[in-house]
């Protein structure tokens, strides 16, 4: 149905509404289409949510204090309406516009139109689809989408990757179609992508803040393209023009209105700074105020109706805004005469509608839903049909568009472009293999078939399962990468997560696959395992499925928990207990029978016994010294000799006998081992699908402040849009006048001639920027606009110095001169991305901008006076105490641009960028920020500024243009003049005047398109322009004028930063310290890994006595706490990664601190965290091990573990530092940790049996080395051995001779003791004697070895802090500067 067929007459008071009503009921008779329709009706909507007045930030403190235990203690708070009593109807071909200022509940009428209620907890009224009440259309909710307004997409997809995904998930094809799926949904893509204007971007990465990809506006046609790849009758649109440019948004309005007419869709949208164009595509309008009606009607009646009222539409001004403003005091104009008689409140508002005609009207037209069968019918008919290409959809009630083996097919296919586009940790994962294997087939390399190799065969096989375990930990990390995707996704209904999980399992197979075949030709034929066919393609396939089984457990975890960290913290916990109970480091029969039973639940104990049945059947090794005792040149006969092998028969070790007798492992459980793997990979591929069939929405959006803060705001709203101020009573600007800001620091002249940028692409170098000239004057506000992709943030980014890749040529000067060390901190830059630090509140943030921005001559308390001054400027003093947050909870976008601006003032900039700085706000926000530009600039400043969708009001505001084409081209550069005047008349004499109320910035950018006017090229009219050449002139002028030496004798020393860098890392320190406060999941994690990880160690290694087998529950109670390390990295890489994106995306840029002040900050908060968690570990694990109590060893022992804290954070940190993504970082542990570090410190394989290569240097190279031996050299040295009985070895011994003679001569060269000497039958031999002749096996020769070793781990300490540092300069790059 067409705009123009809509009323031709409004009711009014004096008139009758039956006019419209015909009208409407003449257009808009429903018809029995075949298409998809469906009338979505709702009647006395009423939303509410507990409206507490204050919600506070945990800290670490909070998160354990006792009251939260007890949640019925609480005080409950008053309901608090987000939407009230809201009632109206939208039927197919018809578009709704939904109009309120932040917080108004526009966001939550969409959902509740989109039928998405799990985030609100009290709902009344009813909405209907069709004749379905919301519990009935649930059963096909993926006829109705919901668009949010973040634009979250996997950056390593291309355009076209994406959006091929949508089409094989959702376009409906014929089943008679000849066409096959690929070239179908082609033709859709190309289709989309042109209606968007985007066809250029189909092989780019779609990117986010952190990949470089397309531009934001570009990256918001993308996720538009994904929701009209769904097709549904039910189309909700929040805010999908953010980021857009005023054609580009109204290309959109204009696509859903073909949609909608051609195809009867029903399409409701909530759009900010809409433009009249734009408005007019619609067919309704709802405007809200504080969750209230106070108008819906038709588009055309709106204005007439609220001008009726006493209210006056500026001339010129966007129809949307004014609607949005008559409730506020301060916005509104009141005809004369009508000050007492409008409405103030939003309830008169209500009131007053509902008493209007047009609200009659409007309920008169509204169809009864039980007239609606119809349409519910014909939806299900038409899903039928489209299921009947897939005969298993066929008679099954799903409520997807395809099948589940095509949506496996296409998850797959994704996973596939994924990881191919992380190619990085791709190839990591591969060369890690490679590397585990080459050192580890090294270190046990051609094993004997002596008993020489009886302890190392085990080893070879487990440091498979210990390293493709540590390997798996990664999924954790991974598993959390695209949870907001798979949210979306599953809510659009593209795919069951049941295919989203076996997809990823189908990406395993391959990928691991392809590792353990690797790892599994190098390591088991160096190692000279059995060379057998059958038994190497035996432990090729019981290694594969562990690891496919690991993969699947960890992603489970990941999938099972909400929050990282808790996700962190049970995988560290469980890989440790893997490890210990696989029956390796403790044999089955020597666990502790509370702990037994969790052998038969660890799939790695089920993999280890299979390898091990497959290694030693069949196997028979000769037993020789040192295990054949005793040994040396008068014990020649071996009749008198016996092995120490458990198992052995005389001199002869079969393989059978050993693993029986030492680990309780049969040859018959290989394959019952392996089909019990396979039973475990099935129930974590089960619990994986239960964990993301969970929805992970926040529920909603809400301030959050600091706990020591008094302050008291409304929170009306916990809408899931973001929450602005209450529109009701909104202040306009206060504060101090904003003259006196910019007046404060000297202000600069920026002129650029020439510029070209070119980057690499594809191979080919791709120039972005074309002979781009132009300057900015203090006192100017310059606008920089294009399309989307033309350039703008290039350009400002290459100003700015912000570019750290490409070739930039032409020239930039700051009065007159070349940029310098100064530029880049005396400059503010405000991103189109809003980042900060999500821990800092509004006040912390702006007088850390200050405190290292500013002079460090400037005394401290006059900068914070000037943080106060820019508080009062943006009206920030509500909100200076609330946490940044994070979406959904935290500060909103429009306080987030506020808080942008507010750190680049505070730094007192000479000249001030903007990127789009009114991109996502709301009319009048975005009014208030450009308002707030014109006063700044009328002090004085410089300002530079990009601006999307601008009203005529908002362009007005500034003083010149440069308008940019695609390909950063330039098509005019100059004054706008008065109401632009002068731009308008330089496009008019070129053949494309402007027409009356028409707003001059969708004009131009219309006729630069090439949509209006005449068809030219405008670049080549600008270069020809007698404009252009005055604009060259005068930016020569400006040149030669600013270099004066006056000015050069004023200008400031040179120096990158301004503050020393004691006082950067002193203030960065406390900051990071704070952030760690207020991050109890973080802290609390760490806290409790570390608890769990002791007390199972503690209650495994029980009293642990003075047996030769204790001597090795030592060693392992030992060794068990380097596991501690592996979960507490993967928690901790995550946040450090977070925190550098930070530095290097927004601080680093502006040099507001040095880099070494990051990696120092990161580094010294987290020391008081690693002493609680070492400290704690040795209290929960040291007494309950039975270890001595003498300060000497007890205190020795504290001090190695508490230097271990420090060596494996700061081990994970260099990991962290150099890694591209956490992903890469997981990845790489396992190499770091396990083929560098485990491996080589005399652990795994004892020092005298290390492969010579290795053995005199890397041994000592090796942290670990020395951790050991400051852990073990005490707890050894000392210690009385008694053997058991099964750990004596029975000699026979030659008749007439005693025990104590015939063993003498080897005793007195080698360790051990006889039990009776006297005995003259045989000898019962146990190998040692003290604790320190086992220590000397393990390379510990001296008792004072305990302390060198701590020495030296505090000296490896230093040095892995040091490699830090050296990580950070390595990764640090300089920006680019413009070569003349």
């Amino acid at each position: 149905m067409s705009t123009n067929e809509r009323a031709d007459a409004c009711p009014t008071s004096s008139g009758s509404p039956s006019h419209l009503g015909d009208s409407d009921i003449e257009s808009d008779t429903p018809t029995k289409s075949s298409q998809k329709q469906l009338t979505v009706t709702f009647r006395n909507l009423t939303v509410t949510a507990n409206g507490t007045d204050l919600h506070y930030g945990d800290t670490v403190a909070s998160a354990i204090n006792p009251v939260s235990l007890f949640p019925w203690r609480k005080q409950s708070a008053p309901e608090k309406f987000i939407l009230h009593n809201v009632t109206g109807q939208l039927r197919p071909g018809e578009m709704l516009l939904v109009l309120g200022r932040p917080g108004a509940g526009c966001t939550s009428l969409l959902r509740m139109i989109a039928n998405e209620r799990n985030s609100f907890p009290l709902i009344k009224g009813d909405v209907n689809f069709g004749c379905a009440n919301h519990q009935e259309a649930a059963t096909f909710r993926q006829q109705m989408l919901f668009n949010s307004e973040d634009d979250i997409h996997f950056p390593n997809l291309t355009v076209s990757q994406t959006l091929d995904f949508a089409l094989r998930n959702k376009a409906s094809k014929n089943r008679q179609a000849k066409s096959s799926s690929d070239n179908d949904s082609i033709v859709k893509k190309e289709d989309i992508l042109e209606q968007l204007g985007i066809p250029h971007t189909e092989n780019t990465l779609v990117g986010n803040e952190f990949v470089r990809g397309v531009s934001g506006g570009e990256r918001k046609r993308v996720s538009i393209a994904e929701m009209l790849a769904g097709q549904a009758p039910v189309q909700c649109w929040d805010n999908a023009t953010r980021g857009l440019d005023a054609s580009t948004a109204l290309d959109l309005g204009r696509v859903l209105r073909r949609t909608a007419r051609e195809q009867q869709k029903s399409i409701a949208a909530s759009f900010y700074q809409t433009g009249n164009a734009l408005y007019e595509q619609f067919d309704k309008i709802l405007v809200l105020c504080e969750g209230r009606t106070i108008y819906y009607g038709p588009r055309n009646c709106a204005k007439g109706y609220f001008e009726e009222m006493g209210f006056v539409c500026p001339p010129g001004g966007a129809v949307a805004d004014f609607l949005t403003a008559v409730p506020v005091r301060t916005e509104r104009i009141i005809r004369p005469g009508f000050e007492d008689k409008v409405p103030n409140t939003a309830e008169e508002f209500e009131s007053r509608y509902y008493q209007s005609p047009i609200w009659k009207a409007a309920e008169k037209n509204m169809v009864d839903c039980s007239t609606l069968e119809y349409e519910v019918s014909n939806l299900r008919d038409a899903i039928a049909r489209e299921r009947e290409r897939y005969p298993l959809l066929r008679n099954t009630p799903s409520i997807y568009s395809t099948s589940l083996i095509q949506q496996i097919r296409a998850c797959t296919r994704r996973s596939f472009q994924i990881m191919w586009g992380d190619r990085w940790s791709l190839a990591i994962m591969a060369v890690s293999a490679f590397i585990q294997a080459l050192v580890c087939g090294s270190l046990f390399y051609n094993l004997s078939n002596t008993s020489g190799s009886v302890f190392l065969r085990p080893g070879v096989l487990f440091f498979g399962i210990l390293y493709f375990g540590l390997q798996s930990l990664a999924e954790t990390t991974a598993s959390f990468a695209g949870r907001p995707i798979l949210s979306r996704q599953k809510r659009f209904a593209f795919y069951r997560p049941t295919a989203y999980c076996i997809a990823l399992v189908l990406v395993d197979i391959p990928v691991y696959m392809a590792q353990v075949t690797l790892f599994s030709i190098v390591l088991y034929f160096m190692a000279h395992l059995q060379y057998e066919a059958s038994k190497f393609f035996t432990y090729w396939i019981v290694l594969n499925v562990t690891v496919f089984c690991f993969a699947s457990e960890f992603r489970a975890i990941g999938a099972l928990f909400k929050q990282f960290g808790n996700a962190s913290k049970v995988s560290g916990f469980i890989i440790m207990i893997m490890m210990v109970c696989a029956g390796y480091l403790i044999p089955f029969t020597s666990i502790h029978v509370w702990f037994r039973w969790i052998f038969y639940i660890n799939p790695a104990a089920y993999a280890f016994e299979s390898l091990m049945a497959n290694e030693w059947s069949g196997l028979r090794l000769e037993c020789r010294s040192p295990q054949f005792v005793p040994y040396g040149a008068e014990y020649t006969n071996d009749s008198y000799r016996s092995c120490t092998v458990p198992g052995s028969q005389g001199s002869i070790i079969p393989g059978e006998s050993y693993i029986s007798a030492q680990y309780n492992h049969s040859p018959s459980h290989i394959w019952r081992g392996f089909g019990i793997i396979i039973a475990f990979w099935a129930f974590f591929i089960f619990l994986t699908i239960l964990g993301f069939q969970r929805e992970y929405d926040s529920g909603g959006s809400r301030l959050i402040f600091k706990r020591d803060s008094h302050t008291s705001v409304d929170s009306r709203s916990s809408d899931e849009e973001k929450r602005g101020d209450n529109p009701a009573s909104q202040p306009g600007l206060k504060g101090p006048p904003v003259e006196d800001t910019a007046a404060s620091a000297h202000q600069s002249t920026l002129t650029w001639k020439n510029l070209n940028y070119h980057v690499r692409h594809e191979g080919a170098e791709k120039q972005l920027l074309h002979e781009v000239c132009g300057f900015v004057k203090p006192g100017h506000l310059l606008a920089l606009m294009g399309t989307s992709g033309a350039g703008k943030t290039t350009l400002m980014d290459v100003l700015a110095q912000r570019k750290y890749v490409g070739r930039i040529e032409g020239s930039i000067h700051v009065d007159g001169v070349i940029q310098d060390l100064n530029f880049q901190r005396t400059t503010g830059y405000c991103e189109q991305n809003d980042v900060h630090e999500p821990t800092t509140t509004v006040r912390e943030a702006l007088v850390f901008s200050a405190r290292l921005r500013q002079d460090h001559d400037i005394p401290d308390q006059d900068k914070l006076d000037y943080v106060d001054h820019i508080i009062d400027l943006l009206e920030l003093q509500d909100i200076q105490d609330a946490i940044v947050g994070v979406p959904g909870a935290g500060l909103s976008i429009e306080q987030r641009k506020r808080l942008t601006l507010g750190v680049e003032l505070v730094a007192k900039p000479k000249l001030l960028f903007l990127d789009e700085p009114t991109s996502g706000l709301d009319g009048q926000s975005a009014y208030n920020i450009v308002r707030f530009m014109r006063k700044l600039a009328s002090g004085g400043q410089a300002i530079v500024c990009t601006i999307h969708q601008p009203s005529a009001t908002l362009f007005n505001s500034f003083d010149s243009l440069l308008l940019l084409a695609r390909g950063g081209r330039t098509t005019y550069f100059g004054e706008m003049g008065q109401d632009s005047a002068i731009l308008l008349d330089y496009f008019a004499r070129n053949g494309a005047p402007c027409g009356q109320d028409v707003n001059p910035a969708e004009h131009i950018i219309d006729v630069v398109q090439g949509r209006k006017g005449p068809s030219q090229d405008w670049t080549q009219t600008w270069l020809q322009s007698p404009e252009r050449a005055r604009a060259l002139s005068e930016l020569d002028r400006l040149d030669r004028s600013s270099h004066s030496p006056q000015d050069q004798e004023q200008k400031p020393p040179l120096k990158t930063f301004a503050t020393p860098l004691l006082h950067q890392m002193k203030i960065v320190t406390v900051r990071q310290s704070i952030a760690l406060w207020r991050n109890p999941d973080y802290v609390w994690n760490k806290i409790l890994l570390h608890v769990i990880q002791a007390l199972f160690s503690g209650f495994t290694f029980w009293k642990v006595g003075n047996s030769v087998f204790d001597l090795q529950l030592r060693l392992f109670a030992i060794f068990n706490f380097v596991f501690v390390a592996p979960g507490v990295i993967n928690q901790l890489q995550p946040l450090f990664i977070h925190n550098r994106d930070i530095f290097e995306t927004r601080e680093k840029k502006a040099n507001t601190y040095h880099w070494f002040a990051f990696v120092f900050a990161q580094c010294v908060a987290e020391i008081p965290w690693l002493i609680v968690c070492g400290t704690l570990y040795f209290v929960c694990s040291y007494f309950s091990s039975g270890f001595p109590l003498a300060s000497s060893v007890s205190g020795q022992i504290y001090l190695q573990m508490i230097l271990y804290e420090f060596l494996y954070t700061s081990i994970g940190q260099a990991i962290a530092t150099y890694a591209p993504n956490e992903f890469f970082a997981s990845l790489m542990n396992p190499i770091i940790i396990g083929a560098g570090l485990i491996s080589f410190c005399g652990i795994v394989i004892p020092y005298s049996q290390i492969t010579a290569f290795w053995r005199y240097w890397i041994y000592w190279l090796d942290p670990f080395t020395y951790l050991v031996g400051g852990l073990l050299t005490q707890l050894l040295w000392d210690v009385k051995i008694e053997c058991k009985p099964n750990e004596l070895t029975t000699i026979p011994i030659p008749n007439g001779s005693t025990c104590g003679a015939y063993m003498s001569s080897f005793l007195a060269e080698n360790a051990g003791y006889v039990v009776d000497p006297n005995s003259m039958t045989a000898c019962e031999y146990c190998p040692y004697k003290y604790g320190s002749e086992y220590a000397k096996t393990l390379n510990l020769n001296e008792k004072y070895y305990g302390w060198r070793d701590v020495g030296i781990t505090f000296l490896f300490c230093i040095s892995s802090y040091a490699m830090v540092i050296i990580m950070m300069k390595l990764r640090t790059k300089a920006t680019k500067g413009a070569t003349e």
